[in-house]
């Protein structure tokens, strides 16, 4: 791995290496919380993030990709931190009823992706729209959420 000095001794390797563990370590904090195994960076999935973030730069909707993987959207108004973007999907979790395993009022999906027990890899991207506005996306594999089971 090339790494090569921006400004102020601060290296390209450890600023995309805090960009992954601020997104890894805000999700696998979650799954810790439940009992499954943590999540792993995958840079494909991470690639495919990335693609449709910039996709979104000129009118920043929050719209699905409807690709092959799970995915969270999140959008702000101003430069959210990756954890911040992870921990707003987890604030879910209180609308997730373990007992049923159904979602309260049907708003527990993004928290349910995070810790569905079956996902291991996770790959995530943002983007600025041309609005001002941040675009967030994680893609995870295999896809959570899948009909008559439960996360874990």
């Amino acid at each position: 791995m090339v790494s090569f000095s921006i400004f102020e001794g601060i290296s390209i390797t450890k600023i995309a290496h805090d960009f992954i563990q601020d997104f890894v370590n805000a999700h696998n904090k979650a799954r810790a919380e439940v009992g499954v195994p943590p999540l792993r960076w995958n840079n494909t999935l991470a690639a495919y993030a990335k693609i449709y973030a910039k996709s979104k730069i000129l009118d920043c909707k929050m719209e699905h990709s409807h690709g092959p993987y799970g995915e969270n959207l999140a959008e702000a108004s101003w430069e959210m931190e990756n954890a911040e973007v992870v921990n707003y999907w987890i604030t879910e979790k209180d609308n997730y009823d373990r007992k049923s395993g159904s979602c309260v009022k049907d708003v527990c999906g993004h928290y349910t992706q995070i810790i569905w027990r079956d996902t291991v890899q996770v790959g995530c991207a943002k983007e600025k729209c041309i609005n001002g506005w941040m675009f967030a996306i994680c893609n995870y594999y295999p896809p959570g959420n899948v009909f008559g089971q439960r996360p874990y």
